[in-house]
């Protein structure tokens, strides 16, 4: 199937052929047609496989047959979780509407309203936002919502994630009950779906690949190593192989700076981007890193859904995520529309728990490749044999085969006296006064 095929407009056609794609993704072949016809959506697929387009293709046929939106007033609204994300999807949206006179704008924290506010005056066809930065410009009066017609959640399970749930409740609240609502994310959680029954209207649900799973053009595996010798491997991984871009995975944002600063000194020009970095600092980070200015970008998990290259060729976990979720989304920033890409995890003995609920999660033991010249002191445990997360059950009330002291039931026939009355008598003996004794007798 091609893209001719889908209903799509010459112009939008024209965009996209600039851009060098010929056929559509399969959530995108799906997808597209279930929002043209204007029905609400639930659609997971793996990071990297076009979501993206799979809404901002279809939206914009839609808005480029309508009325423009009045003064501060957006007729779609695209609700990301991170500003890394809301500036890539902001992107996708002026790359496919090129061609068309529909108006964009992304906000977000982190830089001054005030010129976010200006863009809004006129009217915006489609706004991409955060939503704490949405909450604010609509508490000044300088976005109103009556004329939304299409709302799209973005990422879904990582907004939860990151505690935006009652952001979200407080912006639907503002929404017209009129509109055409998407969901798209990579998975979709019970969480999520409780979430959906309140968003939604007889959604029509699409899932190109299982849940939690990885790319198969993504290698991955592991290098066990001991944690004292992990930048030391990094710095031969890089310069052995030669590559010249590298995402670096951190868990922590004063480890990115640490291993940052440490590739630095080797000659290995790098940088950081986390949650303690300025805006602008984040976005020139990514920025370089696009352009090669930096070979490697030591990123926390704030980046994990936030980048988009199209053709990065090699990911390093440095330190293993404390969420096996975060794993997939990791990885995913390589492989990316079919792609090949390399993942390569380092992993010391103390992180066997992280390691083990990842493969649980992806139900795939991971490939061990030992570097020569860093193998561990402590050896990284064997793999348990895969098990599938089960739910968590209540655990039995009924002690009497397992304690057997506290088998006696409180009951009327119980000899024992209560709780209450053995404390009673406890403190009369505490209470009465001792008798003084002498060595010979007793006065």
């Amino acid at each position: 199937m091609s893209f001719t095929t889908l209903g799509l407009s010459p112009q939008i056609l024209d965009a996209i052929k600039t851009e060098g794609y010929s056929e559509p993704s399969p959530i995108q072949e799906k997808s597209i047609p279930i929002v043209l016809e204007g029905k609400d959506l639930m659609a997971a697929a793996q990071t990297g496989t076009g979501k993206t387009a799979g809404f901002t293709l279809p939206i914009l046929e839609r808005l480029s047959n309508g009325k423009s939106p009045s003064s501060n007033h957006i007729r779609t609204l695209i609700l990301t979780p991170t500003r890394e994300l809301a500036a890539q999807v902001h992107e996708s949206v002026k790359t496919y509407g090129q061609n068309l006179p529909i108006s964009s704008s992304v906000v977000f924290g982190g830089v001054g309203i005030g010129p976010q506010m200006k863009k809004l005056r006129k009217g915006i066809d489609i706004l991409v936002a955060t939503p704490g930065r949405l909450l604010d410009l609509h508490s000044q009066n300088a976005v109103h919502f009556d004329e939304l017609e299409v709302l799209v959640l973005d990422e879904a399970d990582r907004m939860l994630d990151m505690g935006f749930i009652h952001d979200i409740k407080r912006i639907i609240k503002l929404l017209p009950k009129k509109r055409q609502t998407l969901m798209f994310s990579a998975t979709f959680s019970e969480d999520i779906r409780r979430l959906a029954k309140g968003l939604v209207y007889q959604p029509i649900e699409i899932s190109v690949t299982p849940r939690n799973t990885t790319v198969e053009a993504i290698k991955h595996w592991i290098c066990p190593v001991d944690k004292s010798s992990k930048t030391a491997l990094l710095i031969h991984l890089i310069n052995k192989g030669e590559w010249q871009q590298v995402l670096v995975f951190s868990r922590t944002k004063h480890g990115a700076n640490r291993i940052a600063k440490n590739l630095d000194k080797k000659g290995i020009n790098s940088t950081a981007i986390h949650g303690n970095k300025s805006q602008g600092a984040r976005t020139r980070a990514l920025s370089e890193f696009k352009s090669g200015k930096v070979r490697v970008l030591v990123a926390t998990d704030i980046a994990a859904r936030g980048i988009d290259i199209d053709q990065l060729p090699h990911v390093i976990n440095f330190d293993l995520p404390s969420v096996p979720e975060d794993y997939v989304h990791r990885i995913g920033r390589t492989g990316r529309a079919g792609r090949e890409g390399e993942a390569i995890s380092l992993v010391s003995a103390d992180e066997s728990k992280q390691l083990f609920d990842i493969e649980r999660l992806i139900q795939k033991q991971l490939e061990r490749q030992l570097e020569e010249g860093f193998w561990p002191k402590h050896d990284v445990p064997k793999s348990p044999e895969l098990q599938p997360v089960k739910s968590k059950r209540p655990k039995k009330t009924d002690n009497t085969k397992t304690h057997k002291k506290n088998s006696i039931k409180k009951n009327s026939s119980d000899p024992r006296p209560k709780n209450n009355q053995r404390r009673r008598d406890d403190q009369k003996k505490l209470n009465k006064p001792k008798k003084k004794f002498y060595w010979g007798k007793n006065k």
